[in-house]
C-alpha cells in the first residue's frame, strides 16, 4: 500500500485531535501575555513538537524571553535562561566536577553539578555574544539529547526544546555563529515589532497593576509522546518531491537551480533542510487536526527553515538581494509536482 493511502489509526487520530485541542487551549492562555505575534507562536509551536531547535531574531524589547518562559510555563516545563556573555565558558552551561571530602572517612571523590542546560526549555540568551568554543557547548545537547563532562555522559530529560536569541542590528563585539550550529536550529524565526493597534494594548497591559495567571495545558509526558506520533504522519511521494527540489534548487551547483541561483548565491542548504520541511509540515498539519502534509505546508515553512541555510554572494548584495526575496522568487520558481 502507498504510503498517502495509509489510514491512521484509531488510537493516533485521537492523540491527533488531543494535540489540535492543547494548540488552541496554548494560544488562549498565551494570549493573555502575548500580543500579537500569531506567527512566530506557530512557529515555535511547530518545532516543539516536530522535536527542534529555534533561532529567534529580533530586536530588544519584543518579548521574546517572556514568550519563552510563558510558553515552558503553560506547557509545565522547567525553564532556563542562559545569559550569553564574551567571558561565558562551556562548563557554565553544561555544569562542572567539584570534589568533595566525606566527613566520616576523609576520603574526596568529584561530584558533578549540572549546569542550566539540563532543564526542558534552554533560553540561549544573545547567543552571539559568546565565542564559538562555548556556542559549541550546545552542539551535542541539540544533536544528542546529553552532555559529556569530565568523562561521563549525562542524559537531558525529555522534550529539551533550545530557542536562541539574536539581535540583529548590533554586531559590534559579537561572534557570528558557525554554518554548522545554524544547521542544527530547526527554524530561524523573524519576530518585528507590533502592529499600531497592539502596541497600544501592550502598553495597557503591561503598564498597570494587572496580573494574568495562566493554566497549565499539557505536561513533559504528554509532550514527548505527541512528538512520538507527528513522526508517525504520513508524507506522501510527490511531497517529499517538491520538499527536495525546493532545497536541491537553493544549490548553484545543481541542475534543478534557477539561474538567479546561480547567480546570487555561494552556497545552498544541506539535506537537513529537507528532512525539516517535510518533519515541520507533519507537525504543522497535526496541529491543524489533519493528519497528512500538503504542500501548502511545505510553502508554509520554507522562509523559517532556509533563511539561514541560504549564503549570498557579493553579486546579490551588490544588488540589494537578501535571503528573503530569494525564497519568494524560488517558491515561485519550482514547480509543484503532480500527484500520483
Amino acid at each position: 500500500m502507498q504510503e498517502e493511502n495509509k489510514k491512521p489509526e484509531a488510537n493516533d487520530i485521537k492523540l491527533v485531535e488531543k494535540l489540535t485541542e492543547g494548540r488552541t487551549a496554548i494560544l488562549e492562555q498565551l494570549r493573555k501575555i502575548i500580543i500579537g505575534q500569531d506567527e512566530v507562536i506557530n512557529e515555535i509551536l511547530i518545532a516543539l513538537f516536530a522535536r527542534g531547535h529555534c533561532l529567534i531574531v529580533g530586536v530588544p524589547g519584543l518579548a521574546k524571553t517572556l514568550l519563552i518562559s510563558s510558553i515552558a510555563q503553560i506547557l509545565d516545563l522547567e525553564f532556563n535562561r542562559i545569559q550569553f556573555t564574551p567571558d561565558l565558558m562551556p562548563a557554565d552551561i553544561t555544569g562542572t566536577d567539584v570534589i568533595e571530602e566525606d566527613m566520616s572517612t576523609g576520603k574526596r571523590q568529584f561530584r558533578f553539578i549540572k549546569g542550566p542546560i539540563f532543564a526542558n526549555i534552554v533560553l540561549a540568551d544573545e547567543i552571539n555574544r559568546t565565542p564559538p568554543k562555548t556556542q559549541s557547548a550546545l552542539l551535542q545537547a541539540m544533536q544528542e539529547y546529553q552532555v559529556t563532562a569530565g568523562g561521563n555522559t549525562y542524559s537531558l530529560d525529555l522534550p529539551f526544546f533550545v530557542l536562541a536569541t539574536q539581535n540583529p542590528i548590533e554586531q559590534e563585539g559579537t561572534y557570528p555563529l558557525p554554518e554548522a550550529q545554524l544547521d542544527r536550529f530547526f527554524f530561524n524565526i523573524c519576530i518585528h515589532y507590533p502592529k499600531y493597534d497592539e502596541e497600544k494594548e501592550i502598553v495597557k497591559k503591561t503598564t498597570g497593576v494587572f496580573q494574568v495567571e495562566v493554566q497549565k495545558v499539557l505536561n513533559a509526558e504528554e509532550i514527548t509522546h505527541l512528538q512520538e506520533i507527528v513522526r508517525k504522519v504520513p508524507a506522501s511521494d510527490y511531497v517529499v518531491e517538491y520538499a527536495v527540489n525546493l532545497v536541491s534548487a537553493t544549490r548553484p551547483n545543481s541542475s534543478l537551480s534557477p539561474d538567479f541561483v546561480k547567480k546570487w548565491v555561494n552556497w545552498g542548504a544541506g539535506p537537513r533542510a529537507s528532512q525539516y520541511l517535510v518533519l515541520g509540515g507533519k507537525a504543522r498539519a497535526i496541529l491543524e487536526g489533519r493528519y497528512n502534509v500538503s504542500i501548502e505546508d511545505i510553502k508554509a515553512l520554507a522562509y523559517p527553515v532556509l533563511r539561514h541555510r541560504i549564503i549570498l554572494n557579493f553579486n546579490a548584495e551588490a544588488e540589494g538581494i537578501n535571503t528573503e526575496e530569494l525564497i519568494r522568487r524560488l517558491l515561485e520558481a519550482v514547480p509543484e509536482p503532480k500527484p500520483r
